[in-house]
C-alpha cells in the first residue's frame, strides 16, 4: 500500500495546498466533518483512494473521486436549499398570466 502515490496532476482543495498525492487527499478528507465525510461522493472518493494506494485501481478514479466530491460541494454552495431550484422551476412553468410578481 502506497499513499505516497503521485496524482498525474495535483487536485486544488479549498483552503488548502492542492493534494499532490493520496495521502494529501486523505488527510483532507480526514479534517472534514464526518457529516460531510458520510456523503455518498466522499465515500466513493475514499474507496477511489484505498484502491489506488492498494494498486487496485487507477489513479485517474482516485482524482476524479475527488473531483467529483469537491463539485458536489461547490454545488451546495450555489444552491443549498433544492426546493429552491423546485419553486423557481415550477414558477417558470407557469403560464405568464397567471404569475405573480
Amino acid at each position: 500500500m502506497s499513499w505516497d502515490r503521485p496524482f498525474p496532476q495535483p487536485v486544488p482543495l479549498p483552503r488548502r495546498r492542492a493534494a499532490r498525492t493520496l495521502r494529501d487527499a486523505g488527510n483532507y478528507i480526514r479534517d472534514l466533518p464526518e457529516s460531510e465525510r458520510d456523503t455518498p461522493e466522499w465515500r466513493l472518493a475514499v474507496q477511489m483512494l484505498i484502491d489506488a494506494a492498494d494498486d487496485r485501481g487507477p489513479m485517474l478514479f482516485a482524482k476524479m473521486g475527488m473531483e467529483r466530491a469537491l463539485n458536489r460541494k461547490a454545488a451546495d454552495v450555489i444552491n443549498p436549499d433544492p426546493t429552491i431550484a423546485s419553486l423557481e422551476s415550477a414558477r417558470r412553468k407557469l403560464p405568464s398570466a397567471r404569475r405573480r410578481h
